[in-house]
């Protein structure tokens, strides 16, 4: 699939209401693709409709519903999934976490990228497809404010590294990448995340913001990830994404 390519394919983004997911989407349907996006929250999706046109369809549903994921890739026959939805953290101190607030990530994160990956394994989706599952760069570096969310998305990165040795042995075609984008407070779950590690600093959010340099927006992210969907060659199982782009780790 070259990059010409992806203008008149499917791809499947969740979490595609807000943030990164919205960009993605974005920059896909931008670039000619047909994005079937899907999220829980239906106001928005009808908003991005009214944007991008019929490039995008909005699905309304629950990321982590196995039957559903496995309804959505027989129905559309995506070429590209891109696996965003994710919990907001709760942030706070490991004492002050109740086990329901540290597990969250593991819930919602964790449970999307078991299903999808399981139900593009057992279809299986064409050869030449990849699923792309976004980790986070706290997957490396830890998140002590953030609960589980740091374990969690060391764990999706896992899971699509699995199922790129079960392609590979069952010789499917598929290809399995997971992205580690840097904190960014372009999006709620960053912004949430910057005013937390702020405060545990004693200063400002936006002196933290300052001190991190070039953001990296949800544009940035959503051309990245164009890039990569269109590109075969990039065959690294996992990627470092800042502003200045896709690092293989």
């Amino acid at each position: 699939m070259s990059l010409s390519e992806v203008a008149g394919s499917t791809v499947i983004v969740t979490g595609a209401s807000r943030g990164f997911g919205r960009g993605t989407a974005t920059a896909l349907a931008q670039a000619g693709a047909r994005v079937i996006g899907l999220a829980r929250d239906g106001e928005a999706l009808e908003k991005l409709h009214g944007e991008l046109g019929d490039a995008f369809i909005g699905v309304r549903g629950d990321a982590t519903d196995p039957e559903l994921a496995a309804e959505l890739l027989v129905r559309y026959e995506p070429r590209t999934v891109v696996l965003n939805a994710g919990a907001n953290p709760v942030t706070r101190p490991i004492q002050e976490h109740t086990w329901d607030t540290f597990r969250n990530n593991w819930e919602v994160d964790v449970q999307q990228v078991f299903n999808w990956v399981r139900a593009a394994l057992r279809q299986p989706l064409p050869a030449g497809s990849s699923v792309i599952s976004i980790s986070s760069a706290a997957a490396l570096r830890g998140s002590p404010l953030s609960g589980g969310y740091s374990g969690a998305k060391a764990t999706v990165r896992f899971i699509s590294n699995y199922a790129a040795a079960e392609s590979q042995s069952r010789e499917l075609g598929i290809r399995f990448l997971s992205v580690l984008p840097m904190l960014s407070p372009a999006t709620d779950l960053g912004a949430n995340g910057a005013a937390a590690y702020a405060a545990a600093q004693g200063i400002t959010t936006e002196a933290f913001v300052r001190n991190m340099g070039t953001i990296l927006t949800p544009e940035i992210v959503g051309d990245a990830l164009v890039g990569l969907a269109g590109d075969p060659h990039q065959t690294h199982l996992a990627y470092m994404l800042t502003a200045d782009g896709l690092n293989p780790v």
